[in-house]
């Protein structure tokens, strides 16, 4: 009787890994080198999704860039001990109950289009001062005019089109003091404008309607009339503070 075959998926881990390894290099090197580079960025982005997804496992259903970036934090320095605040596109609320636990006097509006995220959002991420909506946040049925101190746009931005014009409706219809934005850089690695060239995905997200240059996020602040206040570059974010002109 023949010896049976081994799975790959039974190998040990490490030689699993040589084994993968030497199989696409030596497929890269087969292909001309346009085609190769295509060929190991395409993998490059297979990878990268399934990181996040195992990265998710690894945080007990959150991702663990919340905890490895802080970027929480920003937000939490940024709004006033008292403020209303509404967090649009919260998703599933991670980053509006963290900003609940640190102030317990602010009241936090969170919505999102997504009616799953805000059913993970309020089993998972209840509090006393959250309140979670489902809904598009300019139709008044979902949420009517009013002011809030603060507007958190945590990687909301670069999934929409006409995002100067969505400043301005939004500044219009709540008023607010400040406005906290967090989105990507297209500047954040040599790989992106090397993707771009060739033709494969070089979005960190195929929804991104864009990913900034410093010079095109300041146009597009400048034409939605507004202005930065405070402004950090980390971890190929810009993470701002921005007021209307005239505040």
């Amino acid at each position: 009787m023949g010896a049976m075959a081994i799975p790959l998926t039974a190998l040990p881990t490490k030689a699993l890994l040589l084994l993968t390894t030497a199989i696409i290099s030596k497929k890269a090197k087969q292909l001309p080198p346009k085609e190769s580079l295509k060929f190991l960025l395409t993998l490059d982005n297979e990878l990268y999704d399934l990181e996040g997804t195992h990265s998710v496992r690894y945080g007990n259903g959150v991702h663990s860039k919340h905890r490895h970036t802080s970027y929480h934090n920003f937000f939490i320095d940024h709004v006033k001990s008292n403020d209303s605040i509404l967090d649009i596109g919260c998703g599933y609320g991670a980053l509006a109950h963290d900003i609940a636990i640190h102030h317990p006097n602010c009241h936090i509006t969170g919505i999102d289009l997504n009616e799953r995220n805000i059913d993970k959002a309020i089993r998972k991420f209840p509090a006393k001062n959250i309140t979670y909506l489902c809904g598009d946040i300019l139709d008044e049925r979902a949420l009517p005019e009013q002011h809030f101190e603060t507007i958190i746009l945590s990687n909301v931005l670069e999934h929409l089109a006409g995002r100067a014009d969505f400043l301005r409706k939004i500044q219009a219809k709540f008023s607010p003091n400040r406005i906290l934005i967090r989105v990507p850089l297209f500047e954040r690695d040599w790989r992106v404008p090397l993707k771009k060239e060739l033709d494969v995905e070089w979005r960190l997200d195929a929804t991104h309607e864009t990913e900034y240059t410093i010079e095109t996020w300041n146009d597009e602040i400048r034409r939605a009339q507004m202005r930065i206040t405070h402004q950090e570059i980390r971890w190929g974010e810009i993470w701002a503070e921005v007021t209307t002109s005239n505040s």
